[in-house]
């Protein structure tokens, strides 16, 4: 089991889109991909699988792929 430490994405905003983040934070390479790896089921947010592209991701929230963990951070933390 991995010990490597969750990486931090910090949003401004309420919340941000699960395919957007993947999007910006260039986890794939398009939106059609984002869209394409959460509806196969290789995201999930908060221990659970994630299917909806349009979920929405808030300050607080983990989420998984390809291994590895992010955290989501609000401005001010």
């Amino acid at each position: 089991m991995s010990a490597e430490s969750p990486k931090s994405i910090t949003i401004n905003s309420d919340f941000i889109e699960l395919c957007q983040v993947l999007k910006f934070q260039g986890l794939v390479g398009s939106g059609g991909e984002g869209k394409i790896v959460i509806a196969g089921g290789q995201v999930s947010v908060n221990g659970n699988i994630e299917t909806r592209k349009r979920a929405k991701i808030r300050a607080g929230d983990t989420f998984k792929f390809q291994g590895d963990t992010y955290v989501i951070a609000g401005p001010n933390a």
